[in-house]
């Protein structure tokens, strides 16, 4: 369960970050707004997990004996991913509003894929994937609202917030692999 809360915090780091950039970047930044951020991202990072659970579930029998190095190198990438992200991320670019329409379903989409491969790798460790997406999605939806509620308040506190989410991601996937040998 910690290590779901932990994963659920990383993935949602994703979507706070999209969040916070939104209501940074947005001269106002209202309750509508905020709500369909925070249900669209929330839904997204609890449908995602299921995804690649039934994919992971395919081929999990196939890959048995050496499913402790899938998981650390699907989360390694993941986390590897979003600490990339995080460093490469150029403060001078602007920011579309996302929150309706086209814009909204692909960043709904982008925040989510890496919950797709942490449901991939939970389908290969044999984790309870309808608690643990639950709670990813809860997780998200309440990591965006809060994102983007505080956008413009934290703007010089949290430099970078994907760094630390992908830490904690591959963190945990490295717990993973030392439990399993």
């Amino acid at each position: 369960m910690l290590e779901t809360l932990i994963i659920a915090i990383g993935l949602g780091l994703d979507a706070f970050s999209l969040a916070t950039a939104f209501g940074m970047c947005q001269k106002t930044c209202p309750q509508d707004a905020k709500l369909r951020l925070s249900f669209s991202f929330g839904a997204f990072q609890f449908l995602m997990p299921l995804v690649g659970f039934g994919i992971g579930s395919q081929v999990a029998q196939l890959i048995s004996s050496f499913d402790h190095w899938v998981v650390l190198g699907v989360l390694s990438l993941v986390g590897g991913k979003m600490i990339y992200e995080g460093w490469k991320r150029d403060d001078h670019t602007p920011f579309v509003d996302f929150s309706r329409g086209w814009p909204l379903l692909f960043a709904s989409l982008a925040t989510s894929i890496d919950a797709l491969a942490v449901g991939f790798s939970f389908a290969l460790i044999n984790e309870n994937i309808w608690l643990s997406a639950l709670i990813i999605g809860i997780v998200a939806l309440f990591m965006t609202y809060l994102g983007a509620s505080l956008g413009h308040k934290i703007r010089g506190i949290f430099s970078s917030p994907e760094v630390w989410g992908g830490i904690a991601i591959v963190l945990v996937g490295l717990k993973i692999f030392l439990e399993d040998l």
